[in-house]
């Protein structure tokens, strides 16, 4: 489509040259660029580390990635959300972790290590959704889409372009949806996979355990709301503020630890009976969790010494300062 853009300009230029044609072509030109297709890019919030940056924290996704069969990452961002991804980017294949510092805070070592185990597996197990050809394709339906969205409330004219706009806006809905089914299979194949690489990396009990956590992210995400909206609500004074962002993800990993077993299984039955899921792209927790304990006990491969523990925290600590000043300041909104 871009590239038929591109060649109803250079027509309308070549053939209108000195007239209104030399204006539609350039029209289309403009409409071409801004529609082509996208490589993915680094997330633009977060603090990024590179291998200088964090080199501890590097050793440990390395040692990770040789479980899983790949390499390491070239950048790790962390941010505020209860989520960790990877992706690719560039032409060069960049690789990059997002770290969502609240999910690293509230897990244990050898958890940790499961997530990252997760994770890197995407790498080695051909999920269809994560290559060039499928993420660039999704990418750039998804421009499309938000440029043929209908106008809200729309005036008289506003009315006419969202009808000129439905037909090829209920094409682009279409292809999305041909393609997701598609791919829905693989990419829930894909998380099953990256599963098993998380016992394999962390042990079984800790993959298990990341499942019962990820049941309680939005107990996570109560806490911090209630906690960063504590100076607005008592109008504290700037000190107190900053006291309550050093004691920001100490109080988040207390309020999870201290979560009865028998409040997970109330979990784990909820999530069973409404197929909780991280988001629409994964499979229920709760069958991933079977899936994990089916499967014949896994020790880990790689173990999270206290010496490397102290090191990564020392490397995340300007971070996890100005991180939880960011949500004490501008609130929790995950």
């Amino acid at each position: 489509m871009t590239l038929a853009l591109i060649a109803v300009a250079v027509w309308c230029i070549v053939r209108g040259w000195g007239g209104l044609g030399v204006l539609l072509g350039i029209v289309f030109l403009i409409l071409a660029w801004t529609l082509r297709p996208r490589l993915a890019r680094p997330p633009e919030e977060g603090h990024t580390f590179c291998r200088e940056d964090a080199p501890a924290l590097h050793s440990l996704i390395d040692e990770v990635a040789e479980v899983a069969g790949t390499r390491g990452v070239d950048v790790i961002v962390v941010d505020t959300d209860i989520n960790a991804s990877v992706m690719t980017c560039g032409l060069r294949g960049q690789r990059v972790l997002t770290l969502g510092l609240p999910l690293w805070e509230m897990l244990r070592p050898q958890q940790r290590v499961a997530l990252l185990g997760h994770e890197l597996g995407h790498y080695s197990n051909g999920d269809t959704r994560r290559g060039f050809i499928i993420a660039t394709a999704y990418r750039s339906l998804l421009t499309w889409r938000y440029f043929l969205a209908p106008t809200a409330d729309p005036a008289p004219a506003e009315i006419a372009v969202n009808l000129v706009y439905l037909v090829p806006r209920s094409l682009i809905r279409g292809v999305l949806l041909i393609l997701d089914r598609l791919t829905s299979s693989v990419a829930r194949r894909g998380e099953y996979v990256a599963d098993s690489f998380a016992s394999r990396a962390g042990s079984t009990d800790a993959a298990v355990e990341l499942m019962d956590r990820l049941l309680i992210a939005e107990s996570a995400a109560t806490t911090l709301r209630r906690e960063a909206n504590k100076p607005r609500r008592g109008r504290r004074d700037p000190g107190q503020a900053e006291e309550g962002a050093e004691r920001l993800w100490e109080i988040l990993a207390g309020d999870v630890e201290s979560i009865p077993e028998r409040e997970y299984e109330r979990r784990r039955r909820v999530g069973a009976a409404r197929e909780h899921r991280v988001d629409s792209s994964h499979p229920p927790t709760h069958l991933r969790r079977e899936r994990l304990l089916a499967c014949p006990s896994a020790p880990a491969a790689v173990v999270m010494s206290d010496d490397h523990e102290r090191r990564i925290s020392d490397e995340l600590a300007v971070v996890r300062r100005h991180l939880a000043e960011e949500l004490v300041r501008n609130g929790f909104d995950g």
